[in-house]
């Protein structure tokens, strides 16, 4: 016979009516093995397994609720399931270690923290070591800024020889003390790490920010030095000994070791220019000259030109005629065909080399001037005094007026024109090579291009092109989770619409827009809040979990469900170390203080929705019970009156009318409320004291809403049965 899910359904909820709860069990039984995904219906059974007293039953329930939320992503849903299972199965370590995770994914400190402990005294007792320094890890890193802990737990780390954990553990806490310009504190920290593993890069790197930090980079220079003396080949360490020697400000051991470097990783070479500049900070400028010189023509072949250009100004601001700079100089307006700027180079050039008295260099630069200027006689009368034109220089291609390599007559060299063209929109640049062979009658043109540029430098630039990979589906899987978020959000907005939240709604719109920009979904709400859709009707259905507070507890061995061990026997007690032992105390202490504190409004507000959401009352209303106790009615927010109405709703839901009327009114009575505000809480409360049994009441604050607006949630309908009620 096919299942009748209706019929199963009606005959559940009529033994519910009758107060035959097990005979109702078994009908969810039913409904949940046909219809495993529904969690509703699942909870409503939990809920049952509770009232009969069936606690592993109704865990086994909730547990596959909690999972399914977690693994969803819906986390403070699952911390509310995981807290369910927690009251009926406390100190359990799993439930623990659960909550304590999705906690800390939330950052809820305190609670997280809180959480972990249970799970530590577990280990502690069972005499885990190292189960036990895992979860003071996770507390650490739930609380960073606690370096107490982390510290602990690295002396922890070292009890069990765990060194690599325990050099983490003190760089760690070393970071956030150098944060925090400690820098004693953070040299002491850095350097247990470097004591404990010798070659840490990142301990090692610390005690150097450190050390640096106070003055005294050459300690941590000479300390970096003895790690590379045992491990040569280690490129890592090469390059923390070079940044070493140049805090230090140790130019002749910063070359060394960064020269050292170059050999291991060529790609480093760039690094040698703060090698320059620092010999030109000590004022050495031939060093930096020269160090400048033997990168120079490769950073021009991998189009690091700007860079090379840069120090070399540099170097010339300090000493407008050093000739080894201007040769650089020279170079780099030559492999740039900026003509302009190569002639004045080249005249600078030239000045400086006849005040040096450098015969060979002002040769050159004036060469290559006449060539360039044919028309400026004065070049070529000096050059004439030194003997004429230098003939490896007269043979050199020049950069033409329009950026192109040329020849001019005295040249026989096979050449190429080489055009250099920008490729627009992405800037990057593209090589035309153009076959314009200039030649003697008997030399055959060549195919392959062979350019000299100045100083005999033979690099030539690469020809490079853009490739452009298609976007793929990578945000594919945001997208989704971001329209799940959405759709779960907007759930909650048209709750708010339909209580009257009005401002709640309209926040919540906003959130969602600035989050996840603007959607249909979103302006559709907007439009039912400015009146251009019908008003939600607003109806008090009875849920499943409020009835259950009106039936009697009832055994029977007629309940289908599973039996499942208890986990929360006590463990056998047995000893671990007692520094470990006192951080755990000190951490529960530290939480039982937090917990007697302000604690987390959000925390519990934002828990208190996820169990509103999840018809969950008796749990919602704990957690804004909290919440109100901590915040204040005048403090600027509207976080006491949304707490307000939330208390009123739960209580209205657990039919507790009474105190739903007690709230609600604190809410009225708070200040600076809108007049939707009021109208809003004016409906709730009128339909507390309708709730309550006194009419007159309801009645009045039914009948001033419909002097406001006729059609609020249906007050009209509402007045008319308020009147046939009291008419009786």
């Amino acid at each position: 016979m096919p299942f009748d899910k209706e019929k199963t359904l009606r005959a559940a909820e009529r033994y519910l009516e009758m107060g035959k709860i097990p005979a109702a069990v078994k009908e969810y039984c039913q409904l949940v093995e046909h219809e495993p995904n529904d969690f509703t219906t699942l909870n409503i059974l939990g809920d049952l397994h509770v009232r009969v007293g069936n606690s592993a039953a109704a865990v086994l329930c909730f547990r596959r609720i909690a999972d399914h939320y977690r693994d969803q992503e819906f986390a403070l849903k699952a911390i509310a399931m995981f807290k369910k299972i927690d009251r009926l199965q406390p100190n359990d370590l799993e439930i623990a270690t659960n909550l304590a995770d999705l906690y800390a994914q939330q950052d809820l400190v305190v609670e997280a923290r809180s959480h972990y402990l249970v799970v530590a005294d577990a280990h502690a007792k069972s005499g885990d070591t190292q189960a036990g320094l895992e979860v003071l890890r996770k507390i650490a890193d739930v609380d960073p800024q606690n370096t107490e802990v982390r510290i602990k737990l690295a002396n922890g780390y070292l009890k069990e020889g765990m060194s690599r954990d325990a050099a983490a553990s003190f760089t760690e806490a070393g970071h956030t003390m150098l944060a925090r310009n400690a820098v004693d504190e953070a040299v002491d920290l850095f350097a247990k790490a470097v004591d404990v593993a010798p070659t840490d890069y990142d301990a090692l790197s610390g005690l150097l920010s450190a050390h640096t930090a106070r003055g005294t980079a050459y300690e941590a220079a000479e300390i970096i030095a003895a790690a590379v003396a045992d491990h040569p080949d280690d490129v890592e360490l090469l390059s923390v000994l070079a940044s070493a020697h140049l805090e230090a400000e140790d130019a002749e051991r910063a070359e060394e070791a960064t020269r050292g470097l170059v050999d291991k990783d060529s790609s480093a070479y760039a690094r040698l220019l703060d090698v320059a500049r620092l010999y030109l900070r000590e004022d050495k400028l031939a060093d930096a000259a020269r160090v400048v010189q033997s990168i120079s023509e490769q950073m021009l072949a991998e189009r690091n030109n700007q860079q090379l250009l840069d120090v070399v100004n540099e170097l010339l601001a300090s000493d407008a005629d050093n000739v080894q700079a201007l040769r650089i100089l020279v170079r780099i307006y030559w492999w740039q065909r900026d003509v302009d700027n190569l002639k004045a180079s080249l005249e600078q050039l030239a000045e400086a080399a006849q005040a040096a008295a450098l015969v060979t260099d002002e040769r050159y630069a004036l060469t290559q001037l006449t060539r360039l200027v044919p028309d400026e006689q004065r070049y070529a009368e000096r050059l004439s005094e030194l003997g004429g034109a230098e003939e490896e220089a007269a043979a050199e291609i020049l950069p033409g007026p329009d950026g192109s390599l040329r020849a001019d007559a005295s040249s026989t060299a096979n050449v190429h024109e080489v055009n250099f063209e920008t490729v627009e929109p992405d800037g990057d640049y593209q090589y035309e090579v153009v076959s314009n062979a200039v030649a003697s009658e008997t030399t055959e043109p060549s195919d392959e291009m062979e350019i000299e540029r100045g100083f005999a430098f033979e690099g030539q630039p690469h020809e490079m092109s853009v490739s452009v990979e298609p976007e793929g589906d990578a945000g594919a899987n945001d997208d989704d989770r971001h329209s799940a978020i959405r759709s779960q959000e907007l759930e909650s907005v048209d709750f708010y619409i339909a209580q009257g939240y009005v401002d709640i709604a309209v926040d919540t719109l906003d959130l969602l827009e600035r989050q996840f920009g603007s959607h249909p979904d979103i302006e559709k709400r907007r439009r039912r809040l400015n009146g251009e859709l019908e008003e939600a009707s607003v109806e008090v259905v009875a849920e499943a979990s409020d009835d259950f507070a009106h039936f009697d507890v009832v055994e029977s061995d007629s309940i289908v469900a599973p039996v499942v061990e208890n986990r929360s026997a006590p463990l056998p007690v047995q000893i671990i170390h007692p520094e470990l032992a006192e951080v755990f105390e000190e951490y529960r202490e530290s939480a039982e203080a937090e917990s007697n504190g302000n604690g987390d409004y959000e925390t519990h507000y934002n828990l208190g929705l996820a169990y509103q959401e999840m018809e969950l009352f008796e749990e919602a209303l704990e957690e804004f019970q909290v919440a109100v106790a901590l915040v204040l009615p005048d403090d600027g927010s509207q976080r006491y009156l949304q707490c307000c109405n939330l208390l009123g709703h739960c209580f209205l839901k657990k039919n507790v009318p009474q105190l739903a009327i007690k709230w609600l009114s604190r809410g009225l009575d708070s200040p600076n409320l809108s007049e939707d505000q009021r109208q809003a809480l004016r409906f709730d409360l009128a339909a507390a004291y309708e709730q309550a049994g006194e009419l007159n009441r309801a009645m009045d604050l039914f009948t001033e809403i419909y002097g406001n607006n006729v059609s609020y949630r249906g007050v009209n309908e509402r007045l008319r049965s308020l009147q046939s009620r009291m008419a009786q």
